[in-house]
């Protein structure tokens, strides 16, 4: 994956390093760096995003919300898929968790594809023949650890995600920067990175995916064994490099302004209304009696 912002990019700091809190010229280094930016209110959120798009004109803005800000062994924000995260202490998983990982991956892949003729959606040549789809409904329905990273186009709904159930006095929203988007899969030998639109993966019946306006990002050219994660450096698959800004907010005081409410739990989890998160159970079931290992 390339770092974004070898040439230009257009970020906000924190505005007690960054005199008047106004966007600056940057690299991807500093913004990894620094503790985030910080914003009182959707509305405000919203309008720094909105000059960040107009600054950085070159690339697409994708949103990610998260409790906390991980960062790597060089004090960086990392943002890693769960296949590749690290432990607890930081510590990135070695041969023999990756093996495995890769192992279960590779049997939740031959299970969803049979569970998938067996409630009969739409699209099952599409998965049969296609690896990154297999793994965007694995990845999205949390069936099991994939190369895959989620994301939204839409600021409201990482905004909501981030303060789903948090209690604490302060929540991130990470800004990714992307290359144009053409169809349901964008693939970028330059970036090498790979974005799906889910709502291009999952049959009709599974409207969540939709309603999120919800992608997935991944390594391009992607691996599917450890002998081919092996020839890529930890550091080099981490969506971190394509990190265009950072902004933390108090979860609670964000959303006071009634005309901008934050999204329900209910509308952003899938449950049993949704056919493909009811097959998700039970290929998750069998899939844990198959490697009788948590997932």
């Amino acid at each position: 994956m390339e770092t974004i912002g070898k040439n230009e990019l257009w970020s906000f700091f924190d505005s007690d390093s960054h005199e008047n809190g106004k966007a600056k010229r940057a690299t991807n280094t500093e913004v990894r760096g620094e503790n985030g930016c910080p914003v009182g209110s959707y509305l405000e959120l919203a309008t720094k995003i909105a000059e960040l798009q107009f600054r950085n004109k070159s690339h697409v803005l994708m949103f990610r919300g998260q409790f906390r800000d991980f960062r790597n062994q060089q004090d960086n924000t990392s943002i890693k898929p769960g296949l590749f995260r690290p432990d607890a202490n930081g510590k990135n998983p070695d041969a023999e968790i990756l093996i495995n990982r890769f192992a279960t991956l590779k049997l939740a892949e031959e299970k969803l594809i049979g569970f998938y003729a067996k409630w009969k959606f739409l699209g099952q040549d599409r998965i049969q023949r296609s690896r990154v789809l297999r793994w965007s409904i694995l990845q999205h329905y949390e069936v099991c650890l994939t190369p895959l990273l989620d994301v939204t186009h839409s600021i409201r709904i990482a905004a909501s995600f981030a303060s789903l159930d948090n209690h604490q006095d302060k929540t991130f929203i990470y800004v990714l920067g992307i290359p144009n988007l053409s169809g349901g899969i964008t693939a970028s030998s330059e970036a090498g990175i790979q974005t799906i639109r889910l709502a291009s993966v999952c049959p009709p019946q599974a409207i969540r995916p939709h309603i999120q306006e919800g992608y997935l990002l991944g390594e391009y050219p992607e691996f599917d064994t450890f002998e081919q994660n092996s020839l890529y450096e930890a550091y080099e698959i981490d969506f971190g490099l394509r990190l265009v800004a950072k902004f933390c907010f108090h979860p609670v005081a964000f959303w006071t302004n009634d005309a901008f409410p934050k999204v329900p739990k209910e509308a952003l989890y899938p449950n049993h209304d949704d056919p493909l998160f009811e097959m998700a159970e039970e290929l998750r079931d069998d899939l844990k009696l198959a490697t009788n290992v948590p997932l």
